[in-house]
């Protein structure tokens, strides 16, 4: 015990408070000198540059070892058809809960905001990001060009693609593919390491993040749209303790003690507003928690791309908002036809930072009910409502993993108690250690 105490007052502060000072930093920074603040932008962009860079090996090993781990192939196909099932109820219910608060709320209404004089400049810059394809175009795109385009695009659909190709065929070589295997588990601890080092970065990553979202839009802006932010961000907090709640209990599990485990993820993800920042240290902190690691390899990577909760409840919210604000009536039909749109788009929404702005405007696009002019509106606090979307994700997506664990019977329950009511997490479980 002794050592232990002396080896942490060694290291110093926890990465957990190192980046809660540099967050703190940082808007100070943005407060008192916004032309200064601006220019750390690029500590920001590249802290989450290095994690994306991991992202491709990480998700190609871990789901490749993972699937040729379980041998059962059938056992594949009931995780993943388990997980898109959960997604999908839980997508559909965040998206009905932003439709009602939304009309109960009604953030926009009395605004007023006419189309002609809107300065759609900035909005195309924003919206010059690839958007999301139709059903069948994305059903193309995920086969990729070359076996080295995914990683080489960052492409996460298709970087899952090969991953399942790859350790479907591992699988089925059963002993002959095992050095294959354990070959691609040594890349994999070895990336993991990679990432220790990389997240020492992340208090500077969270002061240039969040220095510049201050700098750049000030907290002036925030005024005129505080009732759309104070709408979202409740809602967000409705979804993690209501909805995600009731599931944890149904599980016998805490989404506080959750909170309280993953606090060094949430911050993270906080100042850098990408849920991508923290997707290899969730994944370590998850199988540490008691969920088998074949079921975390598969389900957290899809849930990436495929459960968004929080971008969810953002889509429907700001598309409302930009109705009631340019005062566009919509029928029952017209916000049928929404919802409808927003199940397949949403899937296209990717953990960083900018895509749910992408994803609104390809999706009022499609609809032709709601103007994309009006996302004008939206310009200027998309970014501080980035953060809220990215804790929501990483949150939902930590539950889905443990819900499809505890479905398939690879969750050590009592072992997940102890840690989530017990135990704190900076004491008890560090998958890197922070300096």
């Amino acid at each position: 015990m002794l050592n232990q105490q002396a080896e942490t007052r060694r290291r110093g502060p926890s990465l957990y408070a190192q980046v809660l000072f540099a967050i703190a930093l940082g808007v100070a920074l943005g407060w008192l000198r916004p032309a200064w603040a601006v220019e750390m932008k690029p500590l920001g962009d590249g802290f989450v540059k290095l994690i994306k860079m991991l992202i491709g090996p990480i998700v190609f090993t871990t789901v490749a070892v993972g699937i040729a781990g379980m041998r059962d192939l059938k056992s594949v196909g009931r995780v993943g058809g388990k997980a898109l099932l959960y997604f999908e109820i839980m997508t559909t219910a965040a998206l009905l809960i932003g439709v009602g608060v939304a009309h109960v709320v009604r953030p926009g209404a009395g605004i007023h905001a006419t189309r002609a004089g809107m300065d759609t400049l900035a909005l195309d810059k924003m919206l010059a990001a690839p958007r999301p394809h139709g059903v069948v175009e994305h059903l193309l795109a995920l086969v990729p060009n070359s076996l080295a385009s995914p990683f080489v695009d960052g492409d996460v659909l298709q970087i899952l693609l090969v991953a399942l190709l790859t350790g479907t065929a591992l699988a089925g070589l059963g002993e002959r593919g095992t050095p294959v295997t354990k070959a691609l588990e040594q890349v994999s601890i070895t990336i993991f390491a990679i990432v220790g080092l990389v997240m020492r970065a992340a208090p500077l990553g969270a002061f240039g993040a969040m220095a510049f979202t201050i700098g750049k839009y000030g907290v002036g802006t925030l005024g005129s749209l505080a009732k759309l932010m104070a709408a979202f961000y409740a809602t967000a907090a409705i979804f993690v303790f209501v909805v995600l709640g009731a599931v944890m209990r149904a599980l016998g599990l805490s989404i506080v003690g959750l909170v309280r485990y993953l606090r060094e993820e949430l911050v993270i993800v906080l100042g850098t507003s990408s849920s991508e920042s923290a997707l290899p240290r969730l994944m370590s902190k998850l199988e540490a928690l008691g969920c088998d690691a074949s079921v975390v390899r598969l389900v957290v990577p899809t849930g990436y791309s495929f459960n968004l909760d929080g971008t969810a409840i953002y889509l429907t919210l700001a598309s409302l908002f930009v109705a009631q604000a340019l005062d566009v009536p919509l029928s029952v039909g017209d916000e049928v036809r929404l919802l409808l749109v927003l199940l397949l788009t949403s899937k296209g929404a990717a953990g960083v930072t900018g895509s749910g702005f992408v994803v609104l405007g390809a999706t009022l696009a499609s609809t032709d009910s709601i103007p994309v002019a009006g996302l004008t509106l939206l310009l200027g606090v998309d970014r501080f409502m980035s953060e809220a979307r990215a804790l929501t994700n990483i949150l939902g997506n930590a539950v889905a993993t443990l819900v499809v664990a505890k479905w398939e019977k690879k969750l050590d329950v009592a072992k997940a108690q102890t840690m989530l009511l017990r135990i704190p997490p900076a004491k008890r479980h560090s998958p890197f250690k922070s300096s």
